[in-house]
């Protein structure tokens, strides 16, 4: 097998319990990668540094909600106190909000979805990046979303939030690609997580909604995202700086 990945290299997910970071946080184990796993999630964080070890691979899980500075803070020291470095970062935690117009949209689901959603990406490079800084450099990839490049009615604050990370990112790109760490965003279309198998749940008839928004006609996987997101970290898009790698089964090219 040819690894992406190449070295002793440590990489960061957050969100790492459950969907795109579990499987994020396995496929960077796969490339030989150290991993550090945060999430407000302790059962199945804990799960997924099970996952990691029995395959053989090294792995902490570090309880973090990504909205309180002193906590993502402390993410990073752990993580460098463990490890001695941080590599990559796949700042993924994020949460969907009600289903709800913009007009009866509350301050309080406003709050909540820019907190985690965009505040969330923002404190995590702010301590990520100056590690890197330290190392000679990184690569950093943002979840936003396919709703971060269209607008998605009755998801104000989800969509408003992604859009806010792709701006983000493509900052934070400018202002480290001279000091080699490289920041990209990937935008995930309609993904089978325990997130999205909720909202099937709770609402009826909103799968084959979510299958018919996808014109390759089915959700995508955790796995496809995740294969994606190693990519952009690895070598092999050196020159991928401030991207936003769509991975939507061609939802957005409508």
């Amino acid at each position: 097998m040819i690894r992406l990945l190449e070295g002793n290299k440590v990489a960061l997910v957050t969100g790492g319990s459950s969907g795109i970071g579990r499987a994020s946080a396995l496929a960077f184990a796969r490339e030989g990668a150290k991993v550090i796993i945060a999430d407000v999630d302790v059962k199945g964080g804990e799960e997924t540094v099970q996952m990691i070890k029995k395959a053989g691979s090294a792995a902490i899980f570090v309880r973090t909600d990504v909205s309180k500075v002193g906590e993502v803070e402390a993410m990073i020291n752990k993580s460098v106190e463990t490890y001695g470095r941080l590599d990559f970062a796949h700042n993924n935690a994020g949460i969907w909000d009600p289903v709800k117009s913009t007009v009866d949209y509350t301050e309080e689901d406003w709050d909540r979805s820019i907190s985690i959603n965009l505040k969330g990406v923002w404190l995590c490079m702010k301590y990520e990046i100056p590690q890197m800084l330290l190392q000679g450099g990184g690569a950093i990839a943002n979840t936003a979303s396919a709703a971060g490049l269209v607008g998605m009615e009755k998801r104000p604050g989800y969509t408003a939030s992604k859009h806010g990370v792709l701006g983000l990112t493509k900052t934070a790109a400018l202002e480290y690609a001279k000091f080699r760490i490289r920041i990209n965003a990937i935008c995930p279309g309609v993904i089978r997580t325990p997130m999205v198998e909720r909202t099937i749940q709770r609402m009826p008839g909103s799968e084959v909604e979510f299958i018919a928004w996808e014109p390759i006609g089915r959700l995508g996987t955790p796995e496809e995202v995740a294969e994606a997101m190693v990519w952009l970290c690895s070598d092999a898009a050196s020159f991928v700086i401030g991207h936003a790698l769509v991975v939507d089964g061609g939802a957005v090219s409508r």
